[in-house]
Parts: structure tokens; C-alpha cells; sequence
């Protein structure tokens, strides 16, 4: 399980990810995230994030007929979306790498021990 406070700071990039790839509602986020290993988010999490990322131009949303019940409301990546993801991706993957590196130090001294 990855503690909650190393997830926040990712999140919102991963959730951008996920509506790259095709337009989805909050739960289908949820099960997405939890089928890449990320545990189980709850919904409590998912919902103030989507909201947040709608408020500040990253996606837009749009209710639409459900054929199990009520409406659900689908999220969609914006061009301002986008950009933010390809800038989450960079900045992630030099974080990763920094990250791998101290790693990788603190093994190397274990080794020597």
C-alpha cells in the first residue's frame, strides 16, 4: 500500500493519465488507478481532485445517461490538460531519476557495510 502522503503529490498528474487515454467517470478512474497498483483511492480523494482539476481548466465535464441508473458525470482532458500532463511526465520522470539515484547510493554504502 502506498502511504497517502507520497500519493498526493502524484495524483493529480496520474488522474490526468488515465483521462488521456479516453474520456471516464470518477469510480472507472478509481478502478483504473487500482488495477496499476496504486490500492484502493477512496472516492473522498478522487472526487475533490477532479473537481479541483475542472475548476482550474485541466478537464471539463459533462453529465451523461447511465444505463445502470442516474446520470454520471464524464471527465475529458483539455488542451491546458495536456500540456500540464506532458509537464507532470517530465517532471516525474526527473524526480524518479533523482530519487533512483539516492537509492541507489544508499545501497551502494549498504553493500560496503
Amino acid at each position: 500500500m502506498i502511504p497517502s502522503q507520497m500519493l498526493k503529490g502524484t495524483l493529480e498528474g496520474c488522474i490526468l493519465g488515465i483521462l488521456s487515454q479516453k474520456e471516464t467517470y470518477g469510480y472507472e478512474i478509481s478502478s483504473q488507478l487500482a488495477a496499476y497498483g496504486f490500492g484502493t483511492i477512496p472516492e473522498g480523494t478522487i472526487y475533490p481532485l477532479l473537481l479541483r482539476l475542472e475548476k482550474n481548466g485541466l478537464v471539463s465535464a459533462a453529465f451523461r445517461p447511465s444505463e445502470l441508473g442516474p446520470k454520471r458525470k464524464y471527465y475529458s482532458l483539455t488542451p491546458v490538460g495536456e500540456a500540464e500532463l506532458q509537464q507532470f511526465i517530465q517532471n516525474y520522470a526527473e524526480l524518479s531519476h533523482a530519487v533512483g539515484n539516492l537509492l541507489s547510493a544508499l545501497k551502494g554504502d549498504a553493500d560496503h557495510e
